[in-house]
């Protein structure tokens, strides 16, 4: 499973007095797709921690090409870059109901022991299911 779509409706808090959703609300978009695709692929977050893996973002980068506004239906495609080892990256669309490409992203995140507070490699029952 290297794709997954995620549909999400725009609230009214999310958007400044024109309707225009505020950029930093994008992120929390992106982090959205990344849980529903790891959902998808029969990975809990929250069990992810409890066996003490974490996944914090490294590096994030957005290009707005429209506006989304209140009220439209995104849907976010959340696209697995490569297998991962220490890091997993991911590229990610946002689309409007149209069919218009709001935003392209990309974000990598590694992979770190909880109890340690350093780099580990991807757990091996999160490999297995990227390689069926």
């Amino acid at each position: 499973m290297n794709k997954h779509q995620t549909k999400i409706k725009v609230r009214y808090g999310e958007t400044d007095q024109m309707g225009v959703v505020y950029h930093g609300n994008y992120a929390h978009y992106l982090e959205i797709g990344r849980l529903e695709w790891l959902t998808a692929l029969g990975i809990s977050y929250k069990e992810m921690e409890a066996n003490d893996v974490m996944l914090p973002v490294v590096s994030l980068n957005i290009n707005y090409k429209k506006s989304a506004r209140y009220d439209d239906i995104l849907t976010v495609s959340t696209t697995l870059v490569k297998l991962p080892s220490a890091s997993i990256e991911f590229d990610y669309e946002i689309h409007n109901s149209s069919g218009e490409l709001l935003t392209t992203a990309h974000t990598k995140l590694v992979f770190v022991n909880k109890k340690s507070n350093f780099p580990m490699r991807c757990p091996n029952y999160i490999l297995d299911k990227l390689q069926i």
